[in-house]
């Protein structure tokens, strides 16, 4: 049922709205009318840890919160858990299950499990649960409506968000960004009104660029922007510090108006480094360094930076 003043859910069987207080009447309100979106709910939430968070989201009744499958810590009673073929969103309602399967689809060539969970709070006080990264990193809150309708991110970037947020994929169209951009032709696209969070490896910083100002940047470092930043890529400055100083061949380019979220660490960057540590490790002979490992560990460094992602 859904509240006649505000356009929120509310459990059946409820007498007062959650979010504004209008009463019910005790029975059924009638359906919200087509083409008329269901707003995001709205959460409260405390961020807790530094370099491996977790995100702890207050929920009033009949709130809801959806997350990618695995990433619920804990839960308090009165919240119910439910796995779910969409998103939860308006986008969503209404759908037959072949399009309900194709949305699915999309999601997960974004990096997103095929299924989600929903969170509802079923009970009639505050209820909590608890999110964490997979990796270490840093988990941000974005209101997206304070940045435009929409926000492009990195695959894999979206941990959880109020119902009402439609995740999606989007397809770059640019054939250099989606060959050497390091994020590939498909990232994802967060649409709403509501709270997303995401993650990031290492440190997070937000920039705001203005009309025609330009940020060059590691192809594997850029989170998410907002739609209005023009995305591209662009070869080093020279060949020769593009071979041997480490950067790689490639650098991302981002020409505003628009908002852009950096990461310190990407998690392919932090997987290079454990592999080349592991490898050297192996190449040890009883505490003693093997200088044929380091050599061809060096090389292989060396030839890995020239398309780094």
């Amino acid at each position: 049922m859904f509240c006649t003043n505000c356009g929120s859910r509310q459990p059946d069987g409820s007498r007062f709205c959650s979010k504004c207080g209008s009463s019910l009447g005790g029975a059924a309100a009638p359906a919200r009318p087509a083409g008329v979106p269901r707003p995001a709910d709205e959460v409260d939430y405390v961020l807790y840890g530094d370099d491996m968070q977790l995100v702890e989201i207050e929920l009033d009744p009949g709130e809801s919160v959806v997350a990618e499958a695995g990433a619920m810590t804990y839960m308090e009673a009165p919240i119910r858990m439910e796995t779910i073929l969409g998103d939860g969103s308006a986008a969503d309602e209404g759908k037959t299950l072949g399009g309900k399967l194709l949305g699915a689809g999309k999601r997960a060539l974004t990096g997103e499990g095929f299924f989600m969970t929903l969170f509802q709070n079923t009970g009639t006080g505050k209820a909590r649960v608890a999110f964490a990264a997979p990796y270490p990193g840093k988990i941000i809150p974005v209101e997206i409506k304070e940045f435009g309708a929409s926000l492009i991110c990195q695959k894999s970037a979206f941990l959880c968000a109020a119902r009402g947020v439609e995740i999606d994929l989007y397809i770059q169209k640019k054939l250099g960004a989606g060959l050497f951009g390091g994020e590939g032709f498909i990232m994802q696209k967060l649409t709403g009104d509501g709270l997303v969070f995401l993650h990031a490896g290492g440190t997070i910083i937000k920039k705001e660029l203005k009309a025609g100002e330009t940020l060059r940047l590691d192809t594997g470092c850029l989170v998410a922007i907002s739609e209005t930043v023009a995305y591209d890529v662009t070869f080093a400055s020279d060949i020769k510090s593009g071979l041997f100083g480490g950067e790689g061949l490639f650098l991302a380019t981002l020409t505003g108006p628009g908002h852009v979220w950096l990461q310190s660490l990407p998690f392919s960057r932090m997987a290079r480094e454990i592999a080349a540590a592991t490898g050297a490790h192996r190449g040890e002979n009883k505490g003693v360094n093997n200088p044929i490992g380091e050599i061809t560990g060096g090389l292989g460094g060396a030839l890995g930076g020239l398309f780094k992602t």
